[in-house]
């Protein structure tokens, strides 16, 4: 009897821990994770394809080593995924607020897809015209992915009367269908002016803008924070630009989002566009934005990329030169000392820093 007493608590305060788990496990907060992703192999992803024109597709040179893209996770957590989370040096737990900003989860998740089909246009261009081929940009509309609220006016400030996600169409009547109309409809306002845009709201559902669902706005202008006598609405402009090329090209990026791909976008059409093995023997993870100049831009969660990366199997991490030295100093230990790290400013740095690393240099393009 004695140890059926001693037994029977025990019994019941296991039940009640695994209750207490289970319950944990179930119950949602608002709590958001920044984790490691997975490194993936950007060659399987493309497919390139005759215009509209007819122009034929060119010899492709199929990559046995190619170059990977990294991600990094950032869904919403039980009570448990939190607890396991904060224990976690590589997990990043954050409120609402610092997780979405301004914005919600739905128009949060629609803009890093709009940043992903960016970050395509703009890799498919660089590496084109990098090859001497036939390419331009071509302006998309206008789309809010930001808003601006330090220095803000009082009254109808853009941060207040704008919402992420929307399009604006007009100003004062005007039609804007491009970031250089609305520029140049900007043109002899003052810091101050009272202006009125026509927008259409996000809709959830639709791919496109719904011209019958646009709403009037009135917005303040307010000053440029690095020039205060020249105005501005207040928001930043989602990278809307589409690219035409001499042949269709098809990268299949459906179940990620956001712009940081972009490097590793461009050199692997580059490595499957050309004879040469850009990678050589080198297990080679890229990440980092890509401008229409061949500038590489900082990204963010670079630490939880680094343990995907160290996961993968690489060997070589090519980044921005532009994050901070806390940033690397991190990544570098999530990496670990198997893992070379090399920042790169350029894609000709990049492509540079391949070649140090026993890769090839760009080969012929085949017509």
């Amino acid at each position: 009897m004695r140890g059926l007493g001693f037994a029977l608590p025990l019994i019941t305060l296991s039940w009640l821990v695994l209750f207490g788990t289970v319950a944990m496990a179930a119950v949602r907060i608002q709590r958001f994770e920044l984790a490691p992703g997975e490194a993936m192999t950007v060659a399987p992803r493309i497919e390139f394809a005759a215009s509209s024109t007819g122009t034929k597709v060119p010899e492709r040179f199929r990559a046995t080593n190619g170059i990977k893209f990294v991600t990094a996770f950032g869904g919403q957590l039980s009570i448990l995924d939190s607890v396991l989370g904060w224990i976690d040096p590589h997990v990043q737990v954050d409120t609402y607020k610092e997780h979405f900003g301004t914005s919600t989860p739905s128009t949060s998740r629609r803009l890093g897809f709009q940043a992903m089909i960016g970050a395509k246009q703009i890799a498919e261009f660089v590496a084109m015209k990098k090859l001497g081929l036939d390419v331009n940009l071509v302006m998309g509309r206008v789309v809010i992915e930001e808003l601006v609220c330090e220095g803000a006016p009082v009254k109808n400030a853009a941060c207040t009367n704008l919402q992420v996600g929307e399009t604006i169409t007009h100003f004062d009547g005007v039609a804007t269908p491009t970031l250089t109309e609305l520029t140049a409809q900007m043109k002899g306002h003052v810091v101050g002016d009272t202006v009125e845009l026509t927008v259409i709201p996000y809709d959830t559902q639709a791919t496109t803008p719904d011209l019958t669902k646009s709403e009037k706005r009135t917005v303040q202008l307010m000053a440029n924070a690095d020039d205060p006598t020249r105005p501005i609405i207040g928001f930043v402009p989602a990278d809307t630009r589409t690219v035409s090329l001499p042949f269709d090209v098809q990268i299949s990026t459906t179940d990620i989002g956001g712009p940081s791909a972009g490097l590793a976008f461009t050199l692997a059409l580059l490595d499957e566009l050309t004879s040469g093995n850009l990678m050589g023997t080198s297990h080679v993870v890229a990440t980092g934005t890509i401008s229409e100049d061949g500038s590489v831009g900082a990204i963010g969660a670079l630490e939880q990329k680094a343990v995907a990366v160290k996961a993968s199997g690489a060997d070589l991490f090519l980044v921005p030169a532009g994050q901070s030295a806390d940033e690397m100093k991190r990544a570098r230990h999530a990496a670990g000392p198997r893992v070379e790290i090399v920042q790169v400013a350029t894609l000709d740095e990049a492509l540079q820093a391949l070649h140090d690393h026993g890769g090839g240099t760009l080969g012929a393009t085949a017509t």
